[in-house]
């Protein structure tokens, strides 16, 4: 994995808008599988998805089960492709390229069918997906941006590799956290530290992750927020390189570009996340 963040920066990361929004109108497939098919939970963690670095791919929750393994359907990030899995088999995929979502659609809801679930263009997403004209009757449209699609997919496998390091530090610790999934509403890749039980609304905890971009920053960046959300006149000096985020909520935040100044970017992703947590301990009375 370390070679993954050697690669990184190939692509201006303020450049990846279009691979994005493209990526996280078509993942809405897999969590639109989960939804039709899965009981409900109350975090809506059903809907959640998986990072699979062999394949370069998210996946969906299993949906059924068989003797030839777990049903599931995953979105390949570059190229973009919808595929159908069967364990650790791909029994078809659908390169999106030049597609409409509504092909994308009667695809998965074939592959569906076959396997006697219920169609993910059933599922109606409790969640606005940021605007793309793809949910237009648009095209999807990789070949041009091959190299976009690419490091966004580098972005996201290198948030898999220091999250998950960071909650087997967490275990070690003896604090447990939640898996790192992929949530599909925001389409970041995050872990949650709770450090009490309860109301998800008032319970103490501390999420971190990171997003491949929104309207709040136009790229890549790693956050680490605390809640319940702590006055901003309490915060303390940010963890290097990141600042304080104020706006709409409170986290310490690491930009792509700040990242990839430093001269070990891995090395500087996890001192960042460990010092932002630390710093949200004490804010929330926890250390």
């Amino acid at each position: 994995m370390a070679q993954i963040w050697t690669q990184i920066g190939t692509i201006d990361p303020k450049d990846l808008a279009e691979a994005r929004l493209q990526a996280h109108n078509a993942a809405q497939w897999l969590t639109r599988a989960a939804r039709a098919n899965l009981a409900p939970q109350p975090d809506d963690s059903h809907t959640n998805l998986g990072w699979d670095d062999q394949l370069g791919a998210l996946q969906s929750r299993n949906l059924d089960a068989s003797d030839a393994g777990p049903f599931r359907f995953g979105l390949r990030i570059a190229p973009l492709t919808l595929l159908v899995m069967q364990g650790d088999t791909i029994l078809d995929a659908l390169a999106l390229d030049g597609k409409r979502d509504a092909e994308a659609g009667a695809w998965i809801d074939q592959h569906a069918a076959a396997s006697d679930l219920r169609a993910p263009s059933s599922a109606i997403l409790p969640y606005v997906v940021p605007n793309h004209p793809v949910a237009a009757a648009g095209r999807y449209s990789d070949t041009s941006r091959e190299a976009e699609f690419a490091e966004l997919a580098r972005w996201i496998a290198a948030a898999d590799d220091v999250l998950q390091e960071t909650k087997t530090k967490l275990a070690q610790a003896g604090t447990g956290s939640s898996p790192v999934r992929c949530w599909p509403h925001h389409f970041d890749l995050a872990t949650l530290l709770s450090l009490k039980t309860g109301n998800a609304e008032t319970a103490t905890s501390i999420g971190i992750g990171m997003s491949p971009g929104d309207d709040y920053y136009a790229q890549p960046y790693f956050y680490v927020s605390p809640w319940p959300r702590p006055a901003v006149n309490t915060l303390p000096d940010p963890p290097s390189p990141g600042h304080w985020h104020t706006k709409d909520f409170v986290a310490a935040v690491v930009t792509g570009d700040a990242l990839l100044a430093c001269k070990d970017r891995r090395a500087a992703a996890r001192d960042f996340i460990d010092a932002a947590i630390a710093a949200s301990r004490r804010l929330l009375g926890a250390s």
